[in-house]
């Protein structure tokens, strides 16, 4: 298929975020120079739409443009995932308020949907808005951001995400982690802070003021792609690197190289074939889900089981690529200076996420065998 121009642009941006991946490692968020790049590549507002000014790209040419920038540093893969995705909230805001945070060429949003059993709102008499305050965490890149997005029940018993401006944010340091250090996903929190009724919506029930096909796309759906598609980035990086490795690297009491091993060449072709198939099985099923509300229908019950299996078996199989390189890379792998090692830790934060964890996979499965289930969050 024909990808959208952001995919080129991930391409062309990647050497630049490979230089300073060990520079956002060592300082626990996204370095300036990263996140510039992004940004003026749209690679941080993916979703906006083009009625705004944005690139309102299709799901498929999102996935393979933030695999694109995971295989150059998994954490600035996961920063344009979050903030893309983020940013497909856009289509929901009133008009004026979505030109406002989401049209400026470099506008960065991020933040956490979920309450976290934390976020509060009161409403204020004579104010057309809420007081909010709370604490969320996983806040990825929200260092970054202009705006900063945080779910919250409401006095008026409405959940609603709320946007903050950056200034109304206080950032917790709690992000020291093994993997995806470079990403910034630490808490914040606000205190009192007002969110104008204008900036705020109500997931699932407020309808969209676009009508694009990205905008009727399941936002749960469109996240768990993302998601997967950073694994996939980071696998295709550690198998990549590998190849390189196996080429001059002999084992200690080998007379032959890694790539010359037969034990090499058997897992990773094996490695190969399920990431590979990983990658196309995504980009299936989402191309098949997007197909349907490009005609006019609603994503089927079906489609969305599909995408979430495919994301969850591609988050999988990214995690399994990692690993496989890792072990045959031997002891080169171990050093924080190896590029391995960060894939390896990268990969297993995107097991770890409520959308591709493998523990979804009963869930999938129950649905797959025509048992009844939850499917809000799908």
């Amino acid at each position: 298929m024909m990808f959208a121009p952001v995919v080129d642009a991930a391409t062309d941006a990647a050497e630049l975020i490979e230089a300073h991946a060990d520079e956002s490692a060592a300082a626990r968020r996204l370095a300036p120079a990263t996140v510039a790049a992004l940004a003026a590549s749209d690679l941080m507002r993916m979703c906006v739409p083009a009625v705004y000014g944005g690139p309102e790209v299709d799901p498929t040419s999102m996935i393979e443009a933030i695999a694109r920038v995971a295989h150059a540093d998994g954490a600035a893969g996961w920063c344009s995932m979050i903030a893309s995705t983020t940013s497909s909230m856009a289509a929901f805001l009133p008009a004026e308020t979505a030109k406002e945070i989401y049209g400026p060429v470099d506008a960065i949003t991020g933040g956490v949907f979920a309450p976290n059993g934390v976020g509060t709102a009161a409403t204020v008499d004579g104010a057309d808005g809420f007081v909010v305050s709370g604490r969320w965490a996983w806040g990825s890149g929200t260092q970054h951001c202009q705006w900063i997005l945080g779910g919250a029940m409401c006095s008026d018993e409405t959940f609603r995400l709320c946007w903050f401006p950056y200034d109304d944010v206080e950032f917790i340091d709690t992000w020291h982690t093994g993997g995806m250090r470079g990403s910034g996903s630490l808490d914040y929190s606000v205190d009192g802070a007002f969110a104008a009724e204008r900036r705020t919506i109500q997931p699932g029930v407020t309808p969209p003021v676009v009508d694009s096909g990205l905008a009727r796309f399941p936002n749960f759906t469109l996240l768990a792609a993302g998601v997967a598609a950073v694994s996939l980035g980071v696998g295709r990086r550690a198998l990549d690197e590998l190849n390189d490795i196996a080429q001059g690297k002999k084992p200690q009491f080998s007379s032959k190289t890694l790539a010359q091993s037969g034990f090499t060449q058997v897992e990773f072709a094996r490695a190969e074939a399920t990431l590979r198939s990983a990658r196309a099985f995504l980009h299936d099923e989402v191309g098949q889900a997007f197909s349907a509300v490009e005609s006019g229908r609603d994503v089927s019950l079906e489609q969305r089981i599909g995408v979430r299996l495919a994301a969850t078996n591609a988050a999988t199989a990214g995690a399994s690529a990692a690993d496989t390189a890792f072990t045959l890379a031997g002891g080169t792998a171990v050093y924080d200076t190896s590029v391995l090692g960060r894939c390896s830790r990268d990969a297993h934060v995107v097991t770890q996420h409520i959308q591709t964890a493998p523990k979804l996979n009963e869930k999938i499965g129950r649905l797959l065998l025509g048992l009844d289930d939850d499917t809000s969050m799908f």
